[in-house]
């Protein structure tokens, strides 16, 4: 059985975003980097350090789009759409050249 980087990433962000597994994915991301057992240990300079900045990359990214995408839908519901133009008042005047 083969398992690449890719496939991993793929499983994760896959159950991350299935509502039913969410909180265990993520409660088991936080256990795992305040946890001394890794696949690296954090005593090992560099690399122990690299799969805890990893998965916390991976995990704050995933929540975030998850935020973004949870928000824009909020959004299309109530109605209300954010337009560049919706702070600013137009006024019309009748301009006259001056010679």
């Amino acid at each position: 059985m083969k398992l690449s980087v890719q496939e991993i990433y793929n499983w994760y962000r896959n159950t991350l975003r299935n509502p039913k597994y969410r909180w265990w994915i993520i409660l088991g991301t936080i256990a795992y980097l305040v946890s001394p057992i890794d696949l690296a240990p954090d005593f090992i300079p560099i690399a122990g350090q690299l799969d805890d900045i990893a998965l916390l990359t991976l995990l704050i990214s995933e929540l975030s789009q998850i935020v973004i995408e949870f928000a824009k839908s909020r959004q299309v519901n109530s109605g209300t759409t954010v337009t560049e133009d919706s702070g600013k008042e137009t006024v019309d005047v009748n301009a006259i050249p001056v010679e």
